[in-house]
């Protein structure tokens, strides 16, 4: 028994010992920070979860130094006529502003950051009553051709908003639901 302790704390201590003196965590190089950016804003729901949880926890990518800041939808409402593009619109700035950061932002990386945009609004949309997701696709079209056009989803009008409401809360008197 006594071996046994003496072999486990002369175990435990040459990996302290080695963990104490080994060199920090090589520093993050620029090609890896540009393959997990591609990777977190591509058009796919499996992009999109890596992303989000990568959101949740910031910390275990700080060695990125990526730009997690969002002003969501800009002067658009985050969540018209209440579907919930918040998310959407943090997703796209997160690509919009470090693509910048790192002097990528590339006609075809803004198309892939859009279209990945258009595409998380498509599945935010499609979680919606089948009543009102008509509404959800016509402003996820509008806000999508803002950011296509115009680079940011502040270019939605207020006529465009209204003619969405009107859309959906014509489906849901037709459905019975007002």
């Amino acid at each position: 028994m006594r071996r046994l302790t003496t072999l486990l704390a002369a175990s435990t201590f040459a990996l302290l010992t080695l963990l104490g003196v080994a060199s920090p965590a090589a520093a993050v190089t620029r090609d890896q920070k540009l393959s997990v950016l591609s990777s977190w804003t591509q058009t796919s729901a499996s992009s999109y979860n890596s992303w989000n949880s990568a959101r949740l926890n910031k910390s275990a990518w700080s060695a990125y130094g990526f730009d997690w800041s969002t002003d969501y939808c800009s002067s658009s409402p985050d969540n018209p006529l209440g579907f919930t593009f918040n998310l959407s619109c943090h997703r796209h700035d997160f690509g919009y502003r470090n693509h910048k950061a790192m002097g990528i932002f590339t006609s075809a990386n803004k198309d892939r950051v859009d279209s990945a945009f258009y595409a998380d609004l498509k599945r935010v949309c499609a979680t919606y009553n089948s009543v009102v997701n008509p509404a959800c696709y016509s402003l996820a079209w509008t806000y999508y051709q803002a950011v296509k056009v115009f680079g940011t989803v502040a270019a939605v009008s207020q006529a465009d908003l209204d003619r969405a409401a009107k859309l959906k809360s014509d489906a849901e008197r037709r459905a019975g639901l007002r």
